[in-house]
């Protein structure tokens, strides 16, 4: 319980596997699956299976997940939490640390506004309230000869 509790930050989640999580306490997957129990048959904790096969889980503490009702009768619980990787769990794990960086937006400076290109859309059928135009307004560019 106080490893989780020590995860979960201000999201009253976290997720991880039951291998990392055994990992963190220095004990064995099934102490962990046996502690598991334990703490949720006592109502201290929630827990919700991530995928099928039931050993990756998000576990709630001090807190009630939401669900949320959509089409077919399928509900979905939407929650933060914090989310815990182990590199032993990784397939790539030999390339951790070869990887080619992500690429990254360009960032928007105070005072600077964002310059569309392109050609745009036809307006709309229907003019801006007032107050409501579009954050983007779409510029010709002149091709010059």
């Amino acid at each position: 319980m106080h490893i989780l509790t020590s995860q979960v930050g201000e999201h009253n989640a976290v997720v991880l596997s039951q291998k990392a999580l055994a990992q963190l306490v220095g004990g064995s997957e099934r102490g962990v699956r046996d502690a598991l129990a334990l703490l949720q048959s006592d109502n201290w904790i929630e827990t919700r299976q991530i995928g099928g096969r039931g050993t990756v889980n998000a576990y709630i503490i001090n807190d009630r997940v939401a669900w949320n009702g959509k089409r077919d009768g399928i509900r979905y619980s939407l929650f933060s939490a914090r989310v815990i990787l182990s590199e032993e769990e990784q397939p790539d794990r030999d390339q951790l640390d070869h990887q080619q960086p992500l690429r990254q937006l360009p960032g928007v400076y105070p005072g600077e506004q964002q310059l569309p290109s392109g050609p745009g859309m036809p307006p709309p059928s229907q003019p801006f309230f007032d107050g409501m135009e579009p954050d983007l307004p779409v510029r010709e560019q002149r091709h010059e000869d």
